[in-house]
């Protein structure tokens, strides 16, 4: 179990940097950014199991591919675009924490599993870890008002992050119930069938949009908007390798070795890392109700942890 623990804790710090690259790309839509990010995966997974690609297409099934399908979805596209558009009406922090909702969602959502720990168990940890979230969401509201943000803009922001935390919450549990129901692929081979799905769809929406809005794109509006392509494809290579390649390949060993209540808890390493990157991108310390939420999340976690070791030390073997 500890080696899917630390297998969690470094994909949240792959994963945290999904958060500070729609800062970065201020320029582009949110469907630009997650058509780029997710292209530009689907190229790496191309390249890394085209030596066995034959026999790994050989291998689908049916339900495998509507579960890359759905997984790409939900998952990747869907997900990423709510996430940017969250990052850019609220900003790093609400929409990171926001989704750190996570493991409360995917704890109750995932109760009935097999080696899931009685919710009695968790009582405790569960709340310090919501406590947590609500002191960041106090501050955000609070600071937002302070700072004379629009209220309309926030409001929809967080809608968008809500809208993220839904899809990624699913998105979860059904990839970890999905991976133990067929253990006949390795990790590596479902997460490059994983990058590859979401590539070609990617590639198809990209298409689709660009032959709709391709004005805006190439055209004077394209020129006037100040995008910076370099910049663009290098973010989204980067962010494609680090979170997507690594990071998810690091999540699907740890969804295969923990309960599906303790990979709810791990997420919250996304969130705890997100916040981190956006301080340090934007040069300044945590407020006072930041901090609370942070040390709160990270005893919440802590204590999980501690809880499932000992249910697994109980367990018969």
């Amino acid at each position: 179990m500890w080696t899917g623990v630390v297998c969690g804790l470094l994909a949240g710090a792959m994963w945290g940097m999904v958060f500070i690259v729609p800062e970065l790309l201020s320029a582009f839509t949110p469907l630009e950014m997650a058509v780029g990010r997710y292209v530009a995966y689907g190229a790496i997974a191309l390249v890394l199991m085209l030596p066995r690609l034959r026999n790994l297409v050989d291998r689908l099934e049916r339900d495998d591919y509507f579960a890359l399908l759905r997984h790409a979805l939900a998952g990747n596209l869907v997900y990423y675009m709510f996430l940017a558009l969250g990052v850019k009406l609220a900003g790093v922090a609400p929409t990171s924490l926001i989704i750190g909702v996570l493991p409360i969602a995917v704890t109750l959502m995932g109760r009935n599993d097999h080696g899931a720990v009685p919710l009695r168990q968790l009582a405790m940890p569960l709340l310090v870890t919501a406590a947590g979230i609500a002191c960041i969401n106090i501050d955000v509201f609070q600071h937002a008002a302070a700072a004379g943000v629009s209220m309309l803009n926030t409001v929809t922001g967080v809608a968008c992050a809500t809208g993220a935390l839904l899809c990624w919450s699913w998105y979860t549990l059904d990839n970890a119930r999905y991976l133990k129901r067929n253990p006949h692929y390795s990790s590596a081979e479902w997460s490059a069938l994983y990058g590859l799905s979401t590539g070609l769809i990617a590639l198809v929406v990209g298409g689709i949009a660009f032959a709709i809005f391709h004005g805006d794109v190439t055209g004077a509006a394209g020129i006037a908007s100040g995008r910076d392509w370099t910049l663009f494809w290098i973010c989204n290579s980067l962010l494609a390798l680090g979170a997507s390649v690594i990071g998810n390949h690091l999540w699907n060993i740890a969804s295969r070795r923990v309960p599906i209540t303790l990979s709810g808890q791990l997420i919250l390493f996304e969130t705890l890392f997100a916040l981190m990157y956006g301080f340090i991108y934007k040069q300044q310390l945590p407020r006072p109700l930041e901090i609370a939420a942070i040390v709160l999340l990270v005893a919440g976690v802590t204590w999980s942890m501690h809880v499932h070791a000992q249910e697994e030390e109980l367990s018969p073997a």
